[in-house]
């Protein structure tokens, strides 16, 4: 994050912009817009600043600027093409520690205009950090849809109740529970539809009866984050996770996604590696019973899909042992997202008409798999957690009738920007392992499909790093 996105309250406050033209314009109207005392500096102003000094909406000073102007002032901004002008404003701000705004020249800044959307008391800023300002206004016009103007009236409704929603229910998560009620209720249809007068007896009434029991047992909810790309999230599985009061993850969730959780939400790490379970399963699915006793939302968020080698359905017979009410939300597994990415199809009419998922993983010291069953024609295999076990692979399918010339592919770190794919025959997978240094989270497809790999690659990893060479996801 290259800046702090805060609300400054500049109500009444003295704040000057330097420059009179019409960007100087558009600046002097958000100021005004936020309650400051403006003024502004220039020898020449356009028409439209020109009316607001002859009507007293702002002040003007009409002198070439000084250091010492900025005595007086709170907050600046500069809209003028004079280079040497910006250097001396900016150094007379910085010198009084005050914020400092240079239009179009973000190295000055020591704060950023964002684009705005006002449904006051409801404001939503968008800001790129300087580098686009096109793309910020684009973002401001999709999202301006969703929000209709009644929204900043719902959300001053809301907050005339707030303090009595304090003295109902005595814990935030209590007020949470409440409110999440309510704005799912028909109350904000009844708002949002225009009856704003009748939807505020409806919100009264809700504090006229008897207090709510909102202390029993919550929620789980086991949720597949996908296999890397954070864009593969469902919009069901955002939607919960950015309502969820404890998340629990594994190792495999892509960072990006945990941004989505609200602050206050409680994050608890218990992912697991070869050979290292930093908790024990049992232990997992003890604390999510203790975290819904205690009535809370909880995500069980997992990479790929909980259903597929991802042990959802242990996780849920402890769950229902002990009454706690769930749901599962399915995600994208990474035998099709990987696949998908690396140009694989998993069948195809011409190479497979069937594709199997089985786990490489070794269970009490052994590989226990129908390997007769794996060597069938026209068949794509995928093997998740196989890696550490090639060699083994390798051999037993040979051993059962398998070609040592089917093709095979590894693909690491599959739908990310860190993807890499390795191909070869099944011979030759324990060797590409060996050779290439190639780490989990890997997967590896079995089949004449990955002949299609060179064809219909599509998904480019050229751009792992953005401009300031931090990695965009893992």
């Amino acid at each position: 994050m290259d800046y702090l996105p805060i609300f400054l309250d500049i109500k009444n406050k003295p704040c000057v912009v330097v420059g009179g033209d019409e960007q100087a314009f558009s600046k002097s109207q958000i100021l005004r817009q936020a309650g400051c005392e403006l003024t502004v500096i220039a020898e020449e102003l356009c028409g439209h600043l020109q009316s607001d000094v002859d009507t007293h909406q702002v002040k003007h000073v009409n002198k070439p600027f000084h250091t010492e102007m900025l005595d007086v002032f709170e907050l600046v901004i500069v809209a003028s093409d004079d280079e040497s002008l910006k250097k001396i404003v900016v150094a007379a701000a910085n010198e009084r520690k005050i914020p400092i705004n240079v239009v179009d020249d973000p190295d000055l800044c020591s704060f950023i205009m964002p684009s705005i959307i006002d449904r006051s008391p409801l404001v939503v800023a968008i800001s790129t950090s300087g580098t686009s300002p096109t793309l910020g206004r684009m973002i401001r016009s999709k999202i301006e849809s969703m929000l209709p103007q009644s929204y900043g009236r719902l959300t001053q409704l809301i907050g005339n109740f707030r303090g009595k929603s304090k003295l109902l229910y005595q814990t935030a998560l209590e007020r949470r529970k409440f409110w999440d009620a309510i704005l799912s209720s028909n109350i904000m249809e009844i708002f949002l539809s225009g009856k704003e007068a009748e939807a505020k007896v409806a919100l009264e009434k809700e504090f006229e009866k008897p207090q709510k029991d909102l202390k029993k047992n919550g929620q789980v909810c086991l949720i597949g984050a996908g296999p890397g790309d954070p864009d593969l999230l469902t919009m069901k599985a955002l939607r919960i996770i950015q309502n969820a009061d404890a998340i629990v993850y594994d190792r495999l969730v892509a960072p990006q996604i945990l941004k989505y959780v609200r602050r206050d939400a409680e994050l608890l790490y218990v992912g697991k590696k070869k050979s290292s379970h930093t908790v024990p399963q049992e232990d997992i699915n003890q604390k999510l019973v203790d975290l819904a006793k205690e009535g809370k939302m909880v995500v069980r968020l997992k990479g790929g899909d909980p259903f597929i080698f991802g042990r959802g359905g242990e996780e849920l017979e402890k769950l229902i042992e002990d009454q706690i009410d769930f749901q599962v939300v399915p995600g994208v597994t990474s035998a099709s997202g990987c696949g998908t990415y690396a140009g694989i199809p998993l069948t195809h009419r011409d190479y497979a008409q069937s594709c199997v998922l089985v786990t490489g993983h070794l269970k009490e010291g052994k590989l226990a798999l129908n390997w007769r069953s794996l060597v069938q024609p026209h068949q794509t295999i995928v093997f998740y957690m196989g890696l550490s076990n090639v060699e083994v692979l390798s051999a037993e399918l040979i051993k059962h009738g398998m070609s040592p010339d089917m093709p095979a592919a590894i693909v690491q770190k599959g739908t990310t920007r860190k993807q890499k794919v390795f191909t070869g025959t099944i011979q030759k997978l324990p060797q590409i392992v060996a050779n290439n240094e190639i780490s989990p989270p890997s997967l590896i497809i079995i089949g004449e499909v990955v002949k299609l790999h060179d064809k219909l690659a599509w998904f480019s990893t050229d751009y792992s790093e953005d401009i300031k060479g931090n990695v965009l996801f893992d």
